[in-house]
């Protein structure tokens, strides 16, 4: 099988691109950053990839508003390429910082295939302050290329301004359609219903990704890349432990990676 090539952007404030791309190769993909100058420069670039990774960090040192430099940069210099590379059979994800971006660009929810008009926002945490912690989400169904399998999934968020947040219509849409595809549970897949800190920012309907109606375009606010192996996960030695009491092998793999997993072998 080819490898899947995936374009991972860089930039000023930028501070997820070695996890991300971590997270793809280690899942059979080959990875290649891109500061976004170079993109900008050479915009056919895009033509050579299959996916297309907006890494999470603090792009522009979230000047105007977290992602909102950074989206209008991309907005004003490569519109037409991104379209373009949306159309085609690719596959979009985005982190956190690469979340924003991707709704301050209108890239989701991506209703009927629109993109451009801005439907979200991602505001200010409720509790008024930066969230860094280990929580839990939970795939809401099997419609998107990248939550296939997931269920529930313990990860960690760390962001300021991750509180999901949109208009009555455009809420309902996105659960008719199943676009709200992760959401924030406790560890028994129970959902937060807003409760802190089950749900960290809160987000309406206790939603921490969304994807567009096709399942191919993904952003969520949570951190699968900081989730590289079973040994970033905060209860590791817990569950080493428990592992050896049992008798059982203590297993190096991240239950996070199967989003990368299903990225790449979606070109399988």
């Amino acid at each position: 099988m080819l490898k899947p090539k995936v374009i991972v952007l860089t930039g000023f404030g930028i501070n997820g691109e070695l996890e991300m791309a971590a997270s793809f190769e280690q899942n059979g993909a080959e990875s290649h950053l891109c500061h976004i100058n170079d993109l900008i420069a050479n915009p056919s670039k895009l033509n050579d990839y299959q996916i297309l990774a907006f890494p999470g960090g603090f792009a522009y040192a979230d000047d105007l508003g977290a992602g909102v430099a950074l989206a209008n940069r991309l907005k004003n210099n490569l519109w037409s390429q991104l379209n373009q590379f949306v159309s085609r059979d690719t596959l979009v994800i985005g982190i956190c910082n690469g979340f924003q971006m991707m709704v301050n660009l209108g890239i989701l929810p991506g209703f009927d295939g629109e993109m451009g008009e801005r439907k979200i926002a991602l505001k200010h945490n409720e509790v008024g302050h930066y969230q860094c912690m280990w929580t839990h989400i939970k795939a809401m169904n099997n419609n998107c290329v990248w939550t296939k399998g997931l269920g529930v999934l313990p990860i960690s968020v760390g962001h300021g301004e991750g509180n999901f947040t949109t208009d009555a219509e455009t809420l309902a849409r996105l659960e008719q359609n199943g676009q709200a595809v992760l959401k924030y549970c406790d560890q028994k897949g129970n959902l937060a219903n807003g409760v802190h800190p089950i749900n960290p920012n809160g987000a309406m309907n206790d939603i921490a990704g969304i994807s567009d109606q096709s399942g191919r375009i993904l952003g969520l606010m949570p951190h699968p890349d900081r989730f590289l192996t079973a040994y970033n996960e905060d209860l590791w030695t817990l569950n080493k432990e428990l592992a050896k009491r049992a008798g059982q092998e203590f297993k190096d793999n991240s239950p996070a990676q199967q989003m990368y997993k299903n990225g790449v072998e979606y070109f399988g």
